[in-house]
């Protein structure tokens, strides 16, 4: 982390990289393929459309409200507390089902490129980062970037090397299933297209001169960078992914890509970089939700038991205990992303909402109004998954009401003299 103020640009998109950028990418081109054949490129460049006023709401977002505490926090100012409590559980549980589907990526990949049984591997995956977060070790900033860098590079070099290779036959039937494929290639592609929000929080991390100006282009420039870089890589890598391997692609695209590009010696390589991208992930996303999940019990908006004074250990075991159903019933990992996706769709849905409410008139609401509406189209993209947020919603009210409950009638059976609301 940087100190207060001295992030440039290159930094700023290096994160912002990060936050968006995944080990779904190892993945997700082959689940698209399998939903829409040759035209799941047009889900990619629709949803890369989408991430346009997206990310540059929050970046206005971040500019206006530097520091703030995230979609939440923006989605309580708009709509209120309660709202803000729904958005905190769908972030939070959407975690279970997320890791369990990330740390399957990386069993699918060691399980082709070394040979081992892949649901073992990502059992082994999931467990090691529980185990690092329970012992307080965290993936480093620096390392993140590590990570990232060589994820960005390997898709890179899949690319380039393999692009020479591709034949416009694969691209014909180019719509098998339609319009109806194309939009269920965009809910399982929505597990790459998250993360955005993180540009509100980085805000504050840039240099700022006079009248703030520069901290507020810093911050837009890197976002305009990123966008670059992601639809660059994004494109890239679906239309390749189709163009050598077709749309019956195997289940490690990138391996095969990169096996098609540089020969056998490819494969061990990917197998071990994959471990260790989706390994980091995993344990990036546990350490953040079990924090959440103290935020939240401070908050009212889950048990007050969870904050354990504001340790994230019992938040943390609360996750592994919602993760072992997931990982005893995952036998799908298209399942587990479309359920991922629907969530965090759900809460980038409810951010730009509440940015129309929250930035001023003008260009920056303008481009609020417009991601809400491409989102809610995104959202549509979900189907059936979004019963996954709906009863996330539900679940998050009732605690909310129960909890209250709990604290009203220790207030009214309060001495008359007692300062109570």
């Amino acid at each position: 982390m940087t100190e207060q103020g001295r992030m440039g640009v290159g930094q700023g998109a290096a994160l912002l990289v990060g936050a968006v950028l995944g080990p779904g990418m190892l993945v997700l081109p082959q689940l698209a393929a399998a939903a829409a054949g040759p035209a799941s490129v047009l889900a990619w460049a629709g949803l890369l459309a989408l991430s346009v006023p997206v990310a540059l709401t929050f970046a206005a977002l971040g500019v206006r409200h530097p520091g703030g505490g995230g979609v939440a926090s923006f989605v309580g100012l708009a709509f209120g507390p309660r709202a803000a409590a729904v958005v905190g559980w769908w972030f939070y549980g959407a975690v279970p089902v997320g890791t369990v589907a990330g740390a399957l990526v990386g069993g699918r990949y060691v399980e082709a490129c070394l040979g081992v049984d892949g649901t073992l591997a990502g059992v082994l995956i999931l467990a090691a980062a529980f185990a690092a977060n329970a012992a307080g070790l965290r993936t480093s900033g620096r390392l993140q970037l590590v990570s990232v860098a060589l994820l960005v590079a390997l898709l890179a070099v899949a690319v380039v090397t393999a692009a020479p290779r591709a034949d416009l036959d694969h691209f014909t039937p180019f719509a098998p299933y339609g319009l109806a494929g194309v939009a269920g290639a965009a809910g399982v592609l929505m597990f790459a297209f998250v993360g955005w929000e993180a540009a509100s929080h980085l805000s504050a991390e840039f240099a700022v001169g006079r009248r703030g100006r520069r901290g507020r282009h810093g911050l837009t420039r890197a976002t305009v960078v990123t966008l670059v870089v992601v639809g660059l890589l994004y494109l890239g890598v679906s239309v390749t992914s189709v163009g050598v391997l077709g749309a019956d692609m195997p289940g490690v695209p990138l391996s095969a890509l990169l096996e098609a590009g540089l020969g056998g010696v490819a494969r061990p390589v990917t197998g071990v970089l994959a471990v260790l991208l989706t390994f980091g992930a995993v344990n990036t996303y546990l350490a953040g939700a079990a924090r959440l999940g103290v935020a939240l019990a401070r908050d009212g908006a889950m048990p007050a038991w969870l904050a354990g004074g504001r340790s994230p250990y019992r938040s943390l075991g609360a996750l592994a205990v919602l993760t072992v159903p997931v990982v005893v019933w995952a036998v799908d990992l298209d399942l587990l992303m479309r359920a991922t996706s629907a969530c965090l769709a759900a809460v980038t849905a409810a951010g730009v909402a509440a940015a129309v409410r929250v930035l001023p008139a003008g260009r920056p609401r303008v481009t609020a109004v417009v991601a809400t509406g491409m989102s809610a189209v995104a959202l549509a993209c979900c189907g059936a998954f979004l019963a996954v947020p709906a009863v996330l919603a539900v679940v998050a009210l009732g605690v909310l009401k129960a909890l209250r409950r709990a604290v009203l009638p220790a207030h009214d059976g309060a001495p008359s003299g007692g300062c109570h609301d």
